[in-house]
């Protein structure tokens, strides 16, 4: 019986530590494509004067 619920805490931990590597990597994403989005604004905004 100990056994079995090792086992499901192993897996439950390595689901999460795969959730949290995911959410790591798409945070990644969304800060790369943010500053990409905010540099491209102000050469836009400085190309009209």
């Amino acid at each position: 019986m100990a056994e079995l619920k090792l086992k499901r805490s192993s897996k439950s931990n390595g689901f999460t530590r795969k959730c949290a590597s995911l959410v790591k990597e798409q945070r990644a994403r969304i800060y790369i494509l943010r500053r990409c989005a905010t540099m491209l604004l102000c050469w836009y905004i400085q190309g009209d004067d």
